[in-house]
């Protein structure tokens, strides 16, 4: 229980110190936008780093060799529990928005970060918001954003962790749309840190895999046509093979 304690209070302060920061950064934008870009990335990677070390969880990684340098991607991942926002945001490469429920932009404090590094809320009950969070998302990519998606739609809580929740096909029209380079990711173990015992916080060892990248426009067309129940299959194989 201390875990979660020492971790929400470090979320509060960050937030309310984060209110000098924002002014700050706002006024380095109005000269330097990429500028103002980087450090609210490097803030955010700080003080996650910061947190998943208060809770005593371990990342292992593989496969990160595996994401492009010099082009954004659409990151696509299995989805058990909050902490594998933090896990994702310390170990992208470049700039990168995480697509989130509609109902974080009411948070207060935490929306306004999101929205600077490129968060988009989806509506999941509002096709017709559905699609222009899904058309601002191709436009970040454009821009060179990267985004990062969870198909699954909501958390997975299966005890099998391998059992996945059937992908969103719309989700990845980002890909489709702009040819940008999907990677699959698979993590395994978060459920054990944080949903598994709520409210307690566990340390653990997590294990990220990191794909080959997918080009959609390099697949048949069936597969391209129903390319998240590919990519899902391909998280599948990842989160059954040996790391």
């Amino acid at each position: 229980m201390i875990r979660f304690i020492f971790v929400a209070l470090t979320v509060i302060l960050y937030l309310i110190i984060g209110i000098i920061a924002e002014i700050i950064l706002w006024i380095i934008g109005k000269f330097n936008k990429p500028c103002k870009d980087r450090i609210s990335l490097a803030m955010v990677q700080t003080i996650f780093r910061f947190i998943l070390w208060i809770a005593g969880v371990k990342v292992t990684v593989k496969g990160k060799e595996n994401i492009p340098t010099d082009t954004p991607v659409l990151y696509v991942g299995n989805h058990r529990s909050y902490f594998d926002i933090l896990i994702g945001y310390t170990n992208v490469v470049g700039l990168t928005g995480f697509v989130a429920k509609k109902e974080m932009e009411k948070v207060p404090l935490l929306s306004n970060w999101m929205r600077k590094l490129y968060c988009l809320f989806l509506d999941r009950d509002n096709l017709k918001e559905g699609m222009k969070t899904i058309l601002q998302g191709i436009d970040y990519i454009k821009n060179g954003v990267s985004i990062w998606i969870f198909p699954e739609g909501t958390r997975n809580k299966n005890a099998d962790e391998t059992q996945l929740l059937p992908f969103k096909e719309g989700s990845l029209k980002m890909a489709d749309k702009t040819g940008c380079p999907i990677i699959p990711v698979a993590m395994r173990g978060t459920m054990n840190i944080f949903e598994k015992q709520m409210p307690k916080i566990r340390p653990q060892h997590i294990y990220v895999e990191f794909g080959k990248p997918i080009y959609l426009k390099q697949l048949s067309k069936e597969d391209r046509k129903f390319a998240g129940s590919y990519t899902q299959h391909i998280i599948e194989h990842m989160l059954k093979s040996d790391f």
